[in-house]
């Protein structure tokens, strides 16, 4: 009931002024009544001891009451109420997003927690959670690359894919160039009007055909940014430093190295931007700074229809003004 009130306008809003003057007649009717006075000589009081009002007595000013309402629903009718139907017209034109995911063995360095490639999945995942109207990819590479999850916007698959992503399901080594362009490869067919790819690493180019300044020139004709991630603390991490038989890492004390140069210059060359995250929350920050950059297209337009609807008020009226003249004129008809 409260809903359909606010969807009530009025195109004569000023005539509900004259509701104001449904309780003054009232007030007026009362205070005539109670002046009236009928005189009636009897003999004896006696006889009135017992005497209580009927019900016709009591529904004597039911009339009146019926008039007042009908005379309410009059003037609503006459501010013309009118409902208002809205609805909109909204079209979204998301984003289509690769992820290019470095995995080689250094991502399970100790400098993140758990270790580097848990807390950026992690954080990439509630990226994705984030986007709901994009199409996403994902690529993930070491010393070679390959397409995890082609572009798509079923991100239940894509976040299952993801948790599946661990060190050793490629050759390891760091191959950043063709990384990006496997991840190039996979987006430059793209018919979205935006198309970025999300590289990121923590280490220097060593391996693969590809360089990665190549890997970012192919890019620039199909109008693909990049934006560069590189994953490390600054100084020494605790990292895997050789592998035993039994599938296990040792650690050690590393110096983190990244090519933040190659990285600058992948991104400049694309229009992009390099970032670098040195622990879990500046890698939160850095995705929900691509967030803000990177926002989806989305054109609203908002329609309205109105309708009369003084004609429920009016008959109500009129309803009422007949059932005050019937009873007025029979059941309860006076004698003036």
């Amino acid at each position: 009931m409260i809903n359909w009130f606010r969807d009530i306008s009025f195109a004569n809003p000023l005539m509900l002024y004259f509701l104001i003057s449904i309780p003054l007649l009232a007030i007026w009717f009362f205070l005539k009544k109670k002046k009236q006075v009928v005189s009636i000589q009897l003999s004896s009081l006696s006889v009135l001891g017992n005497v209580k009002p009927n019900l016709k007595v009591r529904l004597r000013n039911v009339p009146f009451l019926f008039r007042l309402i009908a005379l309410a629903l009059i003037i609503v009718a006459l501010a013309r109420p009118q409902s208002k139907t809205s609805w909109q017209d909204i079209k979204t034109e998301g984003i289509d997003i690769v992820i290019a995911f470095d995995i080689s063995a250094s991502m399970l360095a100790k400098d993140f927690k758990p270790d580097r490639l848990e807390a950026a999945k992690e954080v990439a995942i509630s990226f994705i959670d984030k986007r709901p109207n994009d199409r996403i990819g994902l690529v993930i590479f070491s010393g070679e690359s390959f397409t995890q999850c082609p572009l798509t916007s079923d991100h239940n698959i894509l976040k299952n894919l993801f948790k599946d992503v661990k060190t050793g399901m490629v050759q390891d080594g760091t191959a950043i160039g063709m990384g990006l362009a496997t991840a190039v490869n996979r987006i430059k067919d793209s018919k979205a009007k935006s198309k970025v790819i999300i590289l990121l690493t923590d280490g220097v180019n060593n391996s693969g055909s590809v360089s990665p300044e190549l890997a970012a020139e192919i890019a620039v004709p199909f109008g693909i940014r990049v934006y560069t991630i590189g994953v490390g603390t600054t100084g020494m991490a605790l990292s895997p430093v050789a592998l035993y038989p039994n599938g296990q890492y040792a650690y050690d004390y590393v110096e983190v190295k990244i090519d933040e140069d190659v990285m600058r210059k992948i991104s400049e060359l694309t229009n992009g931007k390099y970032f670098r995250a040195t622990n879990k929350q500046k890698l939160e920050e850095i995705y929900k700074e691509i967030d803000t950059l990177e926002k989806s297209i989305i054109e609203e337009k908002q329609y309205t229809k109105k309708n009369e609807m003084f004609l429920p008020f009016a008959a109500a009226a009129f309803l009422f003004l007949v059932l005050e003249f019937i009873l007025k004129n029979t059941w309860l008809k006076t004698v003036n």
